[in-house]
């Protein structure tokens, strides 16, 4: 059994599995992460700082989904498009 503290209304509450969110907050965090997920779809090359301008979301709540591994970093490349 875990001891788990929700990132959302900061509640502890205990799970089979590391949890990050309790039952009450898991669809405000899933809405969240649907979000984030549609803004890089179309907006491939973004940063924390540009989707939370665009989102309104925390840019420390977007950096939390990498460190539990739901974003993943990518390196990529840009282009000059010609005039």
């Amino acid at each position: 059994m875990y001891t788990n503290f929700c990132k959302h209304c900061h509640k502890i509450f205990y799970s089979r599995f590391k949890a990050y969110a309790c039952e009450e907050c898991r669809q405000i965090d899933s809405d969240h992460f649907d979000d984030i997920e549609a803004y890089l779809k179309e907006y491939p090359n973004s940063n924390a700082l540009q989707i939370s301008e665009a989102l309104g979301i925390t840019a420390f709540e977007v950096l939390n989904y990498l460190k539990e591994g739901r974003l993943n970093i990518s390196r990529g490349y840009f282009e000059r498009l010609e005039d």
